[in-house]
């Protein structure tokens, strides 16, 4: 039993935790200068559990001479992940003279893992340095009490100053440029490029990229499927018989024919007749897709991310939005889960106008009121959400995901409450079934409400999860807990995002896997459903190849034993390769494979660099061997292998075998030299 007064004292600390949050995330936005600090040594980068985008462990003793930028964050969070272009643009404004450095603290158990933080950092195009600090090493340290929270670093290792919450690039982008003008002037800048090894390069392109929501539309025989990271919408029959996408797969707003159109990163989507409603959800924008036309049109937001934490109601085309995540339809009224400042807003489609439906902007779990009256300022009565992300309704009532606080609201549509279903809190969360408060979620992201019972998906715990409102009670429905990707009676999951339900089963944006799943409502019983036809947009196909490591792709070096062969004779030089169980070599893609004669020219000959599409294992290329000597061959492969369905994971592997050569003259002596691989 924990005495009274450690009670009050852990709530006291947790309150101005909480605090600080939302002074950062909510409330905190803008472009602050940045608190300067004493001249303190900055803290060795000691603790991690992991290092992603780099081949070795960074220290600040081997980066002094470089501008040093830490940022702490957290991948659930989307004040967090708002911060991401604006190191982004400083990165490239400042490509040798600034390091930037992701320290990722983690709220959720689920995001101290690396390889879920190395999803993310592929999700959202992350090409700094990043440490797992999931034991908060770093983070203590720093003395960080908020996320996000960046640190700016001299480059004699010292912290010039801090900035919690988003927001500030043009403060940061004026200290940096001083820092850097600073350390010119004394010769002390080190402006040599940082070498990396992107985890990009160790992954080939899908048909799709991190699903994030997903449509059914049962009498149109249609599915709808926002492939985020493809930027576009993929149309296909429930089957999975491609009928045609959205957009053209490059970044951008651009508004025209769904093959000119652009999107970044969409999410929900909503079905009125001909009108597929689009979260344009890193564009800040609703999108508006004419399925008869086949053109797209913005109907809400400037494409400007909001920073009005005020705002009440203007005219949709001319006022911001902040981050919209999912979409739902009532008559003319599309609501908004406006996860950016924890909110729910409306769209009036006939008026051509937004509004605020639900919460007050502070990020918490608060019942109450849904909205406040206009001509208040504040009023402590009014309901708050934590990153709403998920809706879904009867008509009666808006369903909410509210994922930061962990649990499903239940909205008022024609009332004025808002109240919680089941759940924990900010920092409350895990993996429990129950009634009400007593069960558990982690970071829900989708909701699908059918026969009268709302489906789950409970993202950061790899389920899907079923709720009775009625009850409120919650229990697991499909999924084991831990992340993977297999059918059956015992399927697994990687992080679903997304619901839909159609003909009596339940269609799952598998997020992770980048796949979509099937489960019979009946049975339980989950598969992969392939879309048959589909492959990646032109724009991003393979690019993950391109990295500054002229070695190739995501390398490994390998040195051959002494290879022997007979003088004056045409050779074979073969290389097999095994790959994982259950893959294939990606017939789409642009394998490479490269021979070439590092020394002894006179004694063998073997020059050969080509790109193959229809490469088949094993690989049989031809080397000449010439007079009696020593020689030595480079060899290099690049393979993108794929799972036979195509979906979860497609990487992309270089093996480089260095191999020593004896020619000899002796007519017995081999003609062939074999080469033995093997990928995970």
């Amino acid at each position: 039993m924990i005495p009274v007064v450690m009670l009050i004292l852990r709530r006291s600390l947790r309150f101005i935790l909480l605090a600080a949050v939302f002074a950062a995330g909510a409330k905190g936005a803008g472009a602050m200068p940045i608190k300067q600090e004493g001249r303190v040594r900055a803290p060795e980068l000691s603790g991690g559990r992991g290092w992603l985008n780099t081949s070795a462990p960074l220290t600040l003793a081997g980066l002094r001479g470089k501008v040093v930028l830490l940022d702490f964050w957290t991948y659930g969070c989307v004040n967090c992940m708002h911060v991401i272009p604006d190191l982004k643009r400083l990165q490239k404004k400042y490509p040798r003279e600034l390091v930037v450095i992701g320290v990722h603290s983690a709220k959720f158990e689920n995001e101290k893992e690396t390889e879920n933080i190395r999803r993310v950092v592929l999700r959202y195009g992350v090409e700094h340095p990043v440490v797992n600090d999931a034991d908060f090493r770093i983070w203590n340290a720093y003395v960080i009490r908020a996320w996000p929270t960046q640190v700016l670093i001299d480059t004699e290792g010292y912290v010039f100053g801090r900035a919690p919450g988003e927001g500030h690039y043009e403060a940061l982008d004026k200290a940096i440029g001083q820092l850097v003008a600073d350390a010119r002037k004394r010769g002390t800048l080190d402006e040599r490029p940082l070498k990396r090894a992107l985890e990009r390069a160790k992954e080939a392109d899908l048909p799709l990229a991190f699903p994030g929501k997903i449509l059914a539309d049962e009498r149109g025989d249609r599915l709808f499927v926002a492939d985020s990271n493809h930027n576009r919408v993929v149309v296909a029959r429930l089957d999975g018989t491609l009928l045609y996408t959205i957009g053209a797969g490059a970044r951008g707003r651009a508004d025209g024919g769904f093959e000119q159109a652009t999107f970044d990163r969409p999410q929900g989507l909503a079905l009125e007749g001909d009108s597929l409603y689009v979260a344009d959800t890193e564009n800040h924008l609703v999108r508006r897709a004419d399925l008869k036309t086949r053109t797209v049109e913005t109907v809400a937001g400037t494409g400007a991310q909001s920073r009005d934490y005020e705002f009440a109601r203007g005219p949709a085309t001319k006022s911001a939005l902040n981050s919209p995540w999912d979409l739902w339809l009532a008559g003319r009224s599309l609501y908004v889960a406006m996860a950016g400042p924890h909110q729910i807003w409306k769209l009036d489609l006939d008026k051509g106008e937004v509004s605020v439906f639900a919460g007050s902007g502070y990020e918490a779990r608060k019942d109450g009121k849904r909205v406040r009256a206009e001509v208040e300022d504040f009023d402590e009565s009014v309901s708050g959400f934590a990153q709403p992300s998920g809706l879904a309704s009867d008509g009666r009532t808006l369903y909410v995901a509210d994922s930061e606080s962990n649990i499903i609201r239940a909205v008022e549509i024609e009332g004025t409450d808002v109240r919680t279903l089941a759940g924990g809190d900010l920092f409350d969360f895990g993996d429990r079934d129950g009634e009400g408060d007593a069960a558990r979620f982690q970071h829900p992201l989708g909701l699908a409400l059918y026969d009268g019972r709302l489906y789950v998906a409970d993202t950061y715990n790899h389920k899907i999860k079923v709720l009775d409102p009625g009850s409120r009670a919650v229990k697991t429905f499909a999924g084991t807990g831990r992340a993977g990707q297999t059918d059956g009676a015992r399927p697994t999951f990687y992080e679903p995002g997304g619901l839909a339900v159609a003909r009596g089963r339940l269609y799952v944006a598998d997020t992770n896997n980048h796949a979509v799943r099937v489960i019979d409502l009946r049975t339980k019983q989950a598969t992969t459903l392939p879309i048959r036809g589909l492959t990646p947009p032109a724009e991003t196909a393979f690019g993950a190849a391109e990295t500054d490591d002229t070695e190739g792709p995501n390398a490994a070096e390998t040195r051959a034993s002494v290879q022997r062969l007979g003088a004056g004779a045409d050779a074979t030089l073969t290389i097999e390769v095994s790959l994982p169980e259950g893959h294939h070599l990606n017939p789409s893609a642009p394998h490479r494979y490269r021979v070439s004669v590092e020394s002894g020219p006179a004694h063998v000959a073997a020059a050969i660099t080509k790109t193959d599409k229809s490469l088949a294992l094993p690989l049989r290329l031809p080397v000449k061997a010439l007079a009696p000597g020593a020689a030595a061959l480079r060899v290099q492969t690049t393979l993108y292998y794929c799972r036979e369905d195509n979906t979860g994971t497609c990487r992309v592997k270089t093996l480089v075998w260095l191999v020593p050569v004896e020619v000899v003259a002796d007519p017995s002596a081999p003609r062939e030299i074999r080469l033995r691989g093997q990928v995970e």
